[in-house]
């Protein structure tokens, strides 16, 4: 990954920041993207320092023509892209019957159609460097969640872009990875948005025994590298694609049964 340029969206916390980390401690030249650009300054200053060649640009990748630009100043700076990296995302918690639509409109918007959107401006450099498209997806996204319509739906239907975009592209040489984490700690939860609309505020699980966004960006860099298809990470998340195989059924017992516990489920 030495000298290759890299694009992350949602690069200001957990999961894209330590991507920022794993890539630049590679030698990648970054192009980091969020809304915050309080934030991305931090980390490009801290980047820097480390002789890390560092773009940032505050970016909401649910509006087209900021997903326009960040390709554009991409280029701009670097020439060309050879990783784009779909990390930005966001989550809600309610009942889908109790749920204001335009809540589920904001997680299509950011999770889906910010993906189709960076990756339709960055796909002419993508193609002509051969180069990867990640899609940071969850376990969500191969089994629906309880409390979580809009956030399974948008993940279900990000991955059947990528799913397409691969096989699409199969004579190309167009690298597509479908990254799956299980619950990370990355600050997701907290900034989910309630029936609503309104931010969560707490998250309603123990952030600190889940796996660290550290270990996520290093399997996804790996995974990167070679190529990968598909990642799932955890044992919980392996299982429960597993499981959902071939005992569906049973799986959703179970997958109510472990939501439920959550504090202040919407259900019980």
């Amino acid at each position: 990954m030495k000298d290759k340029v890299v694009v992350i969206t949602g690069a200001s916390s957990g999961i894209g920041k330590a991507l920022a980390e794993v890539f630049g401690t590679a030698g990648s030249k970054l192009v980091l993207a969020a809304r915050s650009a309080e934030k991305l300054k931090e980390i490009e200053q801290a980047l820097t320092a480390r002789g890390v060649a560092v773009l940032t640009v505050p970016c909401d990748v649910s509006k087209e023509a900021d997903c326009r630009n960040l390709v554009d100043r991409a280029v701009e700076k670097f020439g060309t892209i050879h990783v784009l990296i779909n990390n930005a995302g966001i989550s809600m918690r309610a009942l889908f019957a109790d749920l204001d639509l335009d809540v589920l409109r904001q997680l299509m918007d950011t999770n889906f159609w910010g993906a189709v959107y960076c990756t339709k401006y960055a796909m002419p450099f993508l193609l002509s460097n051969k180069g990867s498209v990640v899609g940071v997806s969850s376990i969500a996204g191969k089994k629906g969640l309880p409390g979580r319509t809009g956030y399974s739906a948008s993940k279900f239907a990000l991955e059947g872009f990528l799913e397409t975009l691969r096989t699409e592209n199969l004579k190309k040489d167009l690298h597509v990875l479908v990254a799956c984490p299980g619950f990370t700690r990355s600050g997701i939860r907290s900034t989910a948005l309630s029936k609503d609309g309104t931010v969560q505020g707490e998250s309603p699980r123990d952030e600190q025994k889940m796996m660290q966004p550290e270990e996520v960006a290093a399997h996804i860099y790996e995974a990167v590298l070679g190529r990968k298809r598909d990642l799932v990470l955890t044992a919980n998340g392996k299982l429960t694609v597993w499981l959902n195989k071939f005992f569906p059924a049973m799986m959703d017992r179970m997958v109510y049964k472990h939501m439920a516990k959550e504090p202040d489920s919407p259900f019980t």
